[in-house]
C-alpha cells in the first residue's frame, strides 16, 4: 500500500531507484510492502539467482530471506538514508517511513544495515 506518490526511475550509478514527486514530511509512512517469505530450504537457491541483490534477511532468527513486493526491493542503499524501514514478521510486511523531510524528485534511500545510523560495511563492499 502506497501512502506517498513514488515512482521508479533510473538512479545515478545504481540502476533503478525509487523517487518521489511530492514533498514527504519526516515520519510519514511512504509504503507498506507485503513480503514474499522464502522457506529456509531456498536460501542457497536465491543466492545463486538474480534475486540475490533484492532480498531482505527475514525473521527474528534471521534464517529466512524475503522479497519485498511493491517498490520495497528497489530502494537503494545510502549511509545517509532519508527513509527508515521496519519489519513486521507476524504480518509479513515491511514499512518504509521518511527518516527526514524529503523533497520532490529526490531519490529515496535506506541503509541496508537496517539501522539508519550504521556505518558498517556491507557484504558487497567487504572485498
Amino acid at each position: 500500500m502506497f501512502y506517498a506518490e513514488i515512482f521508479i526511475a533510473p538512479s545515478h550509478e545504481k540502476g533503478k531507484g525509487v523517487f518521489t514527486n511530492e514533498f514527504i514530511e519526516e515520519g510519514r509512512t511512504i509504503e507498506v510492502a507485503p513480503m514474499l517469505v522464502l522457506p529456509e530450504a531456498d536460501n542457497a537457491l536465491i543466492e545463486k539467482s538474480y534475486l540475490y541483490n533484492y532480498y531482505f534477511i527475514w525473521g527474528g532468527d534471521k534464517k529466512n530471506k524475503a522479497i519485498a513486493l511493491g517498490y520495497g526491493s528497489i530502494y537503494n542503499h545510502s549511509y545517509q538514508p532519508n527513509v527508515a524501514y521496519k519489519m513486521n514478521f507476524e504480518d509479513e510486511t515491511i514499512t518504509f517511513v521518511a527518516w527526514r523531510n524529503i523533497q520532490p524528485n529526490e531519490e529515496l534511500f535506506i541503509n541496508y544495515n537496517g539501522d539508519e545510523d550504521s556505518q558498517d560495511k556491507l557484504w558487497f563492499e567487504a572485498k
